[in-house]
């Protein structure tokens, strides 16, 4: 089974940025579209950014972290830079594959928190 590691969340204060990384046991495996989800207390996972692979990536967003958040890759890694960093915003956050289909055993996750 792929493990799939989350890092580089921590505490931010509002306005305030961090950024994310995400590897695989399994470079292969970060090939596939890949996507950073997260999940606040008592919440659904939510999808917050995709990214596809090849040359010419496409990216998308979820409308509330558009213009704050930027999904980023390379051959091994998947990056999220989280710039003014909101309240809201505090969850785990995980990394996988866009499609379910393909999706392996979730990771620990990374935690952001964001406050004051």
């Amino acid at each position: 089974q792929v493990q799939l590691v989350e890092s580089g969340g921590g505490l931010a204060q509002p306005g305030g940025s961090l950024t994310l990384s995400c590897t695989a046991s399994d470079i292969r495996y970060v090939a596939n579209t890949m996507a950073w989800f997260r999940q606040a207390p008592e919440r659904q996972r939510e999808l917050v950014a995709s990214i596809t692979s090849g040359p010419r990536t496409r990216t998308n967003y979820a409308d509330s972290v558009k213009g704050r958040f930027t999904i980023s890759r390379d051959k091994k890694m998947v990056y999220l830079q989280m710039t003014n960093l909101q309240v809201e915003d505090t969850a785990i956050y995980y990394c996988n594959t866009l499609d379910a289909r393909l999706r392996g055993d979730w990771g620990q996750g990374t935690q952001v928190s964001v406050a004051s």
